[in-house]
């Protein structure tokens, strides 16, 4: 089953530090860095606004804790917002692709 992982990050570089960490452990097999985003958050009550860059990680449904978690870890932000869920209904191509990461041990 495929994975879908998404979290902003502050810059463009750390992002791309972070995905390239990800596709070196085979955690996940791509990672689309979607461009600026526009955060309105509200955060320890009060509320603020600031510019971050999206990221779509895609992995097999088997990595997906052990991804989350790993990008908690790198991840510049103290307590980074990171948003996993599993696919069900993944193209075919998409589940054979994201299938062959398989577990790791």
């Amino acid at each position: 089953m495929s994975a879908l992982i998404y979290a902003p990050f502050p810059d463009r570089k750390s992002a791309r530090t972070v995905a390239r960490q990800l596709l070196d452990e085979k955690l996940i097999a791509c990672a689309n860095l979607l461009g600026e985003v526009e955060a309105l958050y509200e955060w320890e009550g009060e509320r603020g606004e600031g510019r971050e860059i999206g990221v779509l990680f895609k992995t097999d449904a088997a990595l997906l804790v052990r991804a989350v978690a790993r990008i908690e870890a790198l991840h510049p932000y103290e307590t980074p917002a990171v948003l996993g869920w599993k696919c069900d209904a993944p193209g075919h191509a998409t589940a054979a692709w994201l299938g062959g990461l398989g577990p790791i041990d």
